[in-house]
């Protein structure tokens, strides 16, 4: 592979500069990007059913309650671009197509499995919490 003089001098020179850590404070990081595919909400119910085991589309669509046909085909393509999920085609009529987790997947099983149950813990505290400031709202508006 040929590379032209400018792209050389640029390797050159990013492999003579020091390596800063990455940071999601830094708003020019792009570990923000990962930071967003992480946190969506339809990425961590997706992580949760594949680490149970590899799903066809129609089983993630049928078990992730709300989540429409175009945000399931997005999040998914996200998800494979990403490397935390692997798609399988099997030639055969009419297609046959499985996701698994990918071994970088795995690793957020843990993380988002947490999360989950944090979410699932704390879920009528936070609804009282609202409940309250919504009283409260409504009673300075009236």
């Amino acid at each position: 592979m040929l590379l032209s003089p400018c792209a050389s001098e640029w390797l050159a020179l990013d492999k003579d500069m020091p390596k800063s850590p990455a940071s999601v404070m830094d708003a020019q990081c792009p570990s923000r990007l990962v930071l967003d595919r992480i946190a969506d909400k339809w990425t961590a119910l997706i992580i949760q059913l594949l680490s149970k085991k590899t799903m066809r589309y129609a089983e993630l669509q049928r078990e992730i309650g709300g989540i429409s046909q175009k945000m399931l085909t997005q999040t998914l393509r996200s998800l494979e671009r990403d490397g935390l999920v692997d798609r399988k085609v099997y030639p055969v009529v009419p297609p046959k197509v499985e996701y698994s987790l990918s071994r970088l997947g795995r690793t957020l099983i843990e993380p988002l499995r947490g999360l989950c149950r944090w979410s699932e813990k704390h879920l009528a505290e936070l609804q009282a919490n609202r409940t309250r400031a919504k009283a409260k709202r409504d009673a300075v508006e009236s």
